[in-house]
């Protein structure tokens, strides 16, 4: 039985009651010789028999009614607030007329709602941290796994392509230009050397070389006289100073890195040109070789080391743009807003 149908009984019970208590008192004071004077006192033009039991359950009606509205509506609130509670939103405020019980029951279900949300940000928290943490863990792993094969790589297979060139260089050297034989040892030093070209590009994105605390000029610097030293390209650089913020120069570090790895494995150049300037207050760092080239529209969907770079550029704020003509080279370029734009030369 619901709230209302109950209250309504209590009433209607505790109303006769009440009007049977009340009416011995009243003929205890005024006693009737004969029963027949309850039929005939009269109140209203009504029997005194009927008057009272008619009054006592109207009364009883209204007042059950009422308080099982009452006790209804309040219940019904506080099973909206506990839905609120497990569905993790706001309690609705609660009415300012409540009783204090009620007032008491609120007040700890709000205890109870801030207790859940901390207990919830504690949990999601720890839950990242672990994500974060295993992150690093699998990072860490793939970066040793990639020196490891890296240096096995550079130690083995990158020694022996060098001698294996140097070889075949004193050989082609004893051959004359007409020789058949000559001319096929000559095919295979290029083999070589291509092959030398993808082995330098395959070591640069298996360990590519940070910048551990140098600057982006410092960097870049330093990775082309590596290359200049090791492969047989003539390479040219510009590259000014400039103030930058250590995640866009990490990300711009590895762009010019995945570009110049896409140069010597796929470009066949005998060229390359970086440039690294500031002009109102946009960083711009070009890389242009005069390699075969390739079809820019056809190579951007399929292309992870395009789609790197690109990723890299919007997460900077920035923008990459690839011009590409078969035959006559590639240049790439990518240009930044500089925040600190007073340190940008005109």
């Amino acid at each position: 039985m619901s709230i209302v149908p109950r209250q309504l009984l209590l009433g209607i019970l505790y109303s006769f009651c009440l009007a049977v208590l009340f009416s011995a008192l009243y003929f205890f004071v005024f006693p009737v010789e004969d029963l027949a004077e309850f039929w005939e006192r009269k109140v209203m033009d009504i029997p005194f028999l009927l008057f009272v039991p008619t009054l006592s359950t109207i009364i009883g009606l209204i007042v059950g009614g009422t308080t099982g509205y009452y006790w209804r509506k309040q219940l019904k609130s506080i099973e909206d607030s506990l839905t609120e509670v497990e569905n993790r939103r706001e309690i609705p405020n609660q009415d300012k007329k409540s009783i204090p019980e009620i007032e008491s029951i609120y007040q700890k279900m709000n205890k109870l709602k801030q207790h859940v949300s901390e207990q919830i940000a504690l949990t999601q928290k720890l839950a990242n941290e672990r994500a974060e943490d295993q992150e690093k863990r699998v990072q860490e792993m793939v970066s040793q796994e990639r020196n490891r094969l890296a240096r096995e790589l550079h130690d083995s297979v990158s020694q022996q392509l060098f001698a294996a060139s140097m070889m075949m260089s004193a050989i082609t050297e004893r051959k004359l230009e007409d020789d058949f034989e000559g001319k096929q040892l000559k095919m295979v030093e290029q083999m070589i050397h291509q092959s030398q070209l993808e082995m330098r590009a395959l070591l640069l994105h298996l360990r590519p070389v940070p910048l551990k605390g140098k600057t982006l000029q410092e960097g870049i610097k330093e990775l082309l006289i590596e290359l200049s030293q090791k492969v047989p390209l003539k390479i040219t650089w510009k590259v000014e100073d400039i103030s930058l913020d250590k995640g866009v120069e990490d990300h711009l570090f590895r762009i010019l890195q995945e570009s110049v790895s896409n140069t010597l494995r796929h470009a066949k150049a005998s060229s390359l040109e970086v440039l690294l300037i500031c002009r109102e207050g946009m960083i711009i760092m070009r890389v242009t070789d005069d390699g075969q080239g390739f079809e820019v529209d056809t190579s951007k969907t399929g292309s992870y080391g395009l789609q790197n770079m690109h990723e890299r550029a919007l997460e900077i704020g920035g923008t990459l743009k690839v011009v590409s003509v078969m035959n006559k080279g590639t240049r790439l370029e990518v240009k930044v807003p500089l925040l600190k734009k007073d340190g940008c030369n005109d």
